[in-house]
């Protein structure tokens, strides 16, 4: 729990930084699509044409630090000090080309395999150096100094920094044109948003007086406002983020969770606190007042797994899903 809570906090910390995506636009400019056509006869009679999408190298990309990084070819030794960006390298077919992964990566199973290069927020330059990488990536928890420090060792650094939805998604795109898996991107990309789709289609059938408020709190006495992916999702999945009139990751005011009487309560499942040792759960429903909260009166509280909620990855269309069956189900679930 320490180390989770540690993770979290840092996020904190970290996601207080602009938003990312500055480089998307540039990086497509520099990239084209080549087309390679094959024929093969079928009965003597017909043709099969195919298509494969690749980048062209030397490339140029800006990250969100505002950084132009050239590749002259695709990364062969890839270090992610992120589990979010771990898993977009798995998801793109890149398991093979990981030498380092950060303490925290566990998903899927096979980050297990790789060799830990430390903490998301100052990984251990040593280690890193070691696996020879030709791109290390970095994700939100990682501060500028550390940035900085990297990139002065001679590393080729790529930050990313997603605030929004459409961040992620594109943080895909782009790490698909650099790695030259663009294809994959696209379709992972194109899956998701069918995802998306699927629950902002039935969402917006909720007329605005019968949507639900919606109280989060992803580690103890934790909750977040606007400006982040986790209060987009709640908002596309058709609830009302009770902590919406305020920015960002903020520590919850008790008594004005009690007065704004959340319908609904997301919390981060399996997370225990260390001043108390209760579930999150648990603790949730003994502050003093909140029996009164109709949420709890309702025992509509819903655990959502944190790695699935607070990673900014393949994933978190999946944590869209879950928010929507928590706080509807009688119009999410099968």
């Amino acid at each position: 729990m320490k180390k989770f809570l540690a993770l979290l906090l840092t996020v904190l910390v970290a996601m207080t930084i602009s938003a990312c995506g500055a480089g998307n636009d540039e990086a497509e400019k520099d990239i084209s699509t080549q087309s390679e056509s094959s024929e093969a006869e079928n009965n003597g009679s017909s043709e099969v044409e195919i298509s494969e999408k690749a980048t062209v190298y030397p490339l140029t990309v800006k990250d969100a630090t505002g950084l132009e990084l050239t590749f002259d070819k695709a990364p062969e030794r890839i270090v992610s000090t992120s589990p979010s960006e771990t898993e977009i390298l798995f998801a793109l077919g890149l398991g093979d080309k990981i030498y380092g992964v950060s303490d925290f990566d566990d998903y899927p199973k096979e980050a297990l395999t790789k060799q830990k290069v430390g903490g998301v927020t100052k990984p251990n330059e040593e280690t890193i150096i070691a696996a020879d990488p030709d791109l290390v990536i970095g994700g939100i928890s990682m501060k500028d100094d550390i940035v900085e420090k990297f990139r002065g060792l001679g590393l080729t650094l790529y930050k990313t920094e997603p605030k929004k939805l459409d961040d992620i998604l594109n943080n895909i795109i782009q790490i698909g044109i650099i790695t030259d898996t663009q294809e994959k991107a696209e379709e992972l990309v194109a899956q998701m948003k069918e995802t998306i789709k699927t629950v902002t289609d039935v969402a917006a059938t909720i007329k605005e007086e019968d949507k639900k408020k919606v109280y989060i709190e992803f580690s103890p006495g934790w909750t977040v406002g606007k400006g982040e992916f986790m209060d987009e999702l709640i908002t596309l999945a058709g609830g009302i983020n009770i902590a919406s009139d305020m920015e960002g990751w903020n520590a919850i005011n008790e008594e004005k969770v009690i007065q704004d009487n959340p319908e609904v309560i997301l919390y981060t499942a399996e997370v225990v606190d260390d001043k108390s040792g209760k579930p999150l759960e648990e603790l949730i429903t003994s502050r003093n007042g909140w029996e009164k909260i109709s949420a709890i009166q309702d025992g509509n509280l819903t655990g959502i797994e944190g790695n699935i909620m607070s990673r900014p990855g393949p994933r978190i269309t999946d944590a869209l899903t879950q928010m929507a069956e928590a706080i509807y189900p009688e119009l999410f679930k099968k």
